[in-house]
């Protein structure tokens, strides 16, 4: 329901909510485990699946771009499939939201949750004889969906599936320690949090990469554990503790 159609007492709770404590879907946790699955699907879309980069676009636009200046559009439109894929994933994250939390009783947060497992679930049988194009797709649609939906953990914007902004915020708070004293621990505080994401990333990214040979295609059935992990948390949230917040939005919306 939109907040102007809330009572004035709900907006209130609202405005406590917000002020003193965060929903499930924004704790940093979250955004730990969130990160661990984004390092695992974007090694093995690069390591296994056409050496595409599902997490952010950056690399494929800088790689279709060298293909153009090269003269060979057929390898630019290679990566242009992705690129295409993950502007799908984030339109369709801003329709659907209100809409399944009206529908579902659950929040959109945890629905996509619930989505990205069972897709990643399906992708794990498609044989690599088939177009990479295909898994491809599927990834960089969820991504997308993934880091247009979890924007802040506890206040902070923070991205699961890529690390450039994490490392710029290690450096921004590396500053803010040489110049303002005062401002010390909470600086070591927040660079303490970009630093441990970027950790949580390479982590999963190595579980993939060095199990992969072992486990071929099934490899992505990794990042299904701290999905589950979210979901099961973040559903207990919906059902129980949040089941009267359904219409608030996180932190970043």
């Amino acid at each position: 329901m939109p907040e102007k159609f809330l009572s004035e007492k709900h907006k209130e709770l609202h405005n406590e909510l917000h002020r003193e404590h965060y929903l499930t879907c924004e704790k940093y946790y979250i955004f730990e485990l969130l990160t661990v699955a984004g390092g695992m699907m974007g090694l093995y879309t690069y390591s296994l699946r056409g050496q595409v980069f599902c997490n952010a676009q950056t690399g494929n636009i800088v790689k279709m771009t060298a293909a153009i200046g090269y003269g060979n559009f057929a390898e630019a439109m290679y990566y242009f499939i992705p690129f295409t894929a993950y502007v799908l994933g984030t339109i369709i994250s801003e329709i659907l939201p209100e809409k399944v939390s009206h529908t579902l009783f659950i929040r959109w947060e945890t629905a996509l949750v619930g989505t990205e497992i069972l897709v990643l679930f399906l992708i794990g049988f498609i044989p690599f004889s088939w177009p990479d194009q295909v898994v491809q797709v599927m990834i960089n649609f969820l991504c997308a969906m993934q880091f247009n939906t979890f924007r802040q953990a506890e206040g902070i914007p923070m991205a699961t599936l890529f690390v450039t902004n994490h490392v710029r915020q290690i450096g921004i708070s590396i500053a803010r320690i040489i110049k303002h004293h005062d401002q010390e621990a909470e600086a070591r505080a927040k660079m303490l949090k970009h630093v441990k994401l970027i950790l949580a990333f390479m982590f999963g990214g190595i579980i993939v990469t060095a199990l992969s040979s072992y486990l071929k295609e099934h490899t992505i059935w990794l990042a299904i554990i701290p999905l589950s992990a979210c979901f099961c948390v973040m559903l207990q949230s919906d059902l129980v503790y949040e089941r009267t917040m359904l219409d608030f939005k996180a932190g970043g919306h």
